[in-house]
């Protein structure tokens, strides 16, 4: 491993489950910088059957772009660099064959279940099910379930350290008959972490025999009070790499070929999140919404969290967004008059076709409407699971736990949420950069001072796995080159009568000074070039809260960006007329006011440009 300081050019995969794609970052003027891109298709399935072969492709244009040489005449990296030839380091991150898949289990589902699966979900994961001590199915079906599902990696927690033993063990006795086999099959063993009670390692040992590779690492619940997820999170990793990749397609050359461990996609887009996060001191939401699946990751008072909601996707899993979100609510998004049958026939027609991007204005328009309860409801999950552990809020007894039914308070509080990110095709590709805010807004509903982004080529990834390794680099690059700033949307939470005064503002910069007042149920756009900053002054009138407390004064600097500042009356939760008819037109007065469709009569924003 090369020192950082001895860096200078860095090649990056991320091998994805359809797309290998490369980045090349360059030491440029004393500031890393990502310079060029290339990718090719993931060669991890047959006739190839061999991820490196993707990879090789991928830098093969990588190379031939920034005419620099980066392979040698065998396909192997050059290193280190010397003037227009080869790298100081190459990295890589994968979710090829699908990612790491998981099974948890744990004593109590509330509890030790629940920081089972925050651990798995945090490592990169997804997890396919959760077990429980209190689950209410019969064993022999918990069994089926186990050996149908083929995970690469079993997670089993339970106990707090000196409490319960037997059964602990007993979990461990339920699952073991099962002789869950991995995916990758052959003679490799399960790989299985135990993080519980310490005690109850020996009977665990006992219970699986030698028919999993287990691994014992420290309790993820040692009190009633406290979790830890850092040992289970660690052993996954290391887990993935020396068992589950070295298994896969491929990947023990890639292993090889890497200077530093190979991490799960989605872990490293958290890494690279809770880097951020970090460094600045604030509240990072992060979102990635792809075909099958939408991935959540949050970073509220240093807290991590990730979800996966497996089958709220953009084409593969379109259908089940619109049976669980509904017809009429994905309706409530569209502005214009729609046939029913022929939203239903494209529906099915995007499942067949997955691949397809809309071809017409109506059919951008329901996509993005479609995106919009996608990501609502995905949000809404990882809000019921980004909460502090149970036990830890307050003390009390495992009575008051048991008989706790509301659950604790969420940790993502949108009031607090400083800087939020999207990534994913609907959402990286809208035609407008506009249309990416209003999905973004309409969907989390930010409340207060949020600042928009997304991640311009999809390059997280890369730049987590690198945080690992050099943070300087991937912060530089995460801060000039991934990210593209939409501006900030300016929020008031709470309610009150459409048409009320809201809030009123003030906007004070080096080319000058506007003010203004924003109405209940009204959207403003102030153009804000990313290059101007000022300070925003917002008067909200009672019980309207913009993150000082209801009808208080609050005070902020702001920055522009590609969209520039958004100012929304609209309240929190956005409330949405119940008939149609009135419904479309309030549409068609908020999108018209973002200029999000061409043929609405976009309504110019107030142009502040930088001096």
């Amino acid at each position: 491993m090369p020192r950082p300081e001895d860096i200078r050019i860095i090649v990056a995969t991320d091998c994805g489950s359809t797309t290998t794609k490369a980045i090349l970052i360059q030491l440029i003027e004393g500031e890393y910088r990502q310079t060029f891109r290339g990718e090719s298709p993931t060669t991890v399935e047959e006739p190839l059957a061999d991820v490196t072969v993707g990879v090789i492709n991928a830098i093969s244009e990588l190379q031939e772009l920034a005419g620099r040489k980066l392979l040698d005449d065998s396909g192997r990296i050059i290193r280190p660099a010397e003037r227009e030839i080869g790298c100081d380091l190459y990295i890589s991150t994968s979710s090829a064959g699908g990612g790491l898949q998981m099974v948890v289990a744990g004593l109590v589902r509330e509890m030790t279940a629940a920081s089972a699966e925050r651990a798995a979900l945090s490592a990169g994961a997804i997890v396919l099910e959760t077990l429980a001590g209190n689950d209410r199915r019969p064993v022999h079906e918990q069994i089926r379930r186990i050996r149908n599902l083929r995970p690469d990696m079993l997670l089993l927690a339970g106990g707090t350290d000196g409490g319960n033993i037997r059964h602990v063990v007993e979990i461990a006795e339920r699952i073991a008959p099962a002789k869950p086999l991995p995916r990758f099959g052959g003679d490799f063993r399960l790989p299985v972490v135990f993080s519980g009670n310490g005690e109850a390692a020996a009977g665990v040992a006992e219970a699986f025999g030698d028919t999993v590779s287990l691994k014992i690492v420290d309790n993820l619940r040692p009190d009633l009070e406290s979790e830890q997820l850092a040992p289970a999170r660690d052993a996954i990793h290391e887990l993935f790499l020396e068992h589950v990749m070295a298994h896969a397609p491929g990947y023990r050359k890639l292993i090889e070929w890497t200077d530093a461990p190979v991490m799960p996609t989605p872990g490293a887009v958290g890494k690279i999140l809770q880097s951020i996060a970090e460094r600045e001191s604030i509240n990072v939401l992060g979102v990635d919404i792809g075909g099958a699946t939408t991935d959540i990751f949050s970073v509220f008072c240093g807290e991590f969290n990730r979800t996966v909601s497996a089958n709220l996707g953009m084409s593969y899993s379109i259908s089940n967004v619109c049976a669980s979100a509904t017809l009429p609510k994905i309706m409530r998004w569209v502005h214009v008059e729609m046939d029913e049958r022929e939203l239903r026939n494209r529906i099915k027609n995007k499942m067949i076709r997955p691949t397809t991007i809309p071809q017409t204005l109506e059919a951008l328009v329901f996509e993005q409407a479609v995106a919009r309860e996608a990501l609502r409801l995905a949000f809404a999950q990882h809000c019921e699971f980004a909460v502090a552990p149970r036990g830890g809020l307050r003390p009390r007894g495992i009575g008051d736990m048991f008989r706790q039914r509301s659950g604790p308070r969420s940790l993502v509080d949108p009031l607090r949420m400083d800087l939020l990110v999207a990534s994913g095709g609907v959402l990286s590709h809208a035609p407008r950069l506009a249309q990416t805010a209003a999905m973004l807004i309409d969907s989390f509903e930010p409340a207060g001072f949020t600042r928009l982004a997304k991640d311009s080529i999809f390059m997280m990834p890369h730049l987590g796995v690198l945080s690992e390794v050099h943070p300087r680099a991937a912060l530089d690059v995460f801060e000039r080159d991934c990210l593209i700033t939409l501006g900030y949307c300016v929020a008031a939470a709470g309610a009150g009568r459409i048409g009320d005064p809201c809030f009123d503002y003030e906007l004070t910069h080096a080319g000058g000074h506007v003010q203004g007042e924003v109405r209940v149920g009204e959207l403003q756009r102030l153009e804000l070039d990313q290059v101007t900053s000022g300070w925003l002054v917002v008067r909200p009138r009672a019980p309207f809260d913009l993150g000082n407390g209801p009808g208080k004064t609050i005070r902020k600097e702001v920055s522009g960006g590609s969209v520039g500042l958004i100012l929304d009356a609209r309240g929190r939760p956005i409330r949405l007329p119940e008939n149609r008819e009135a419904c479309r037109g309030m549409m068609s007065r908020w999108y018209s006011c973002l200029g999000l469709f061409p043929q609405e009569q976009d309504l110019p924003g107030r142009q502040i440009a930088a001096t």
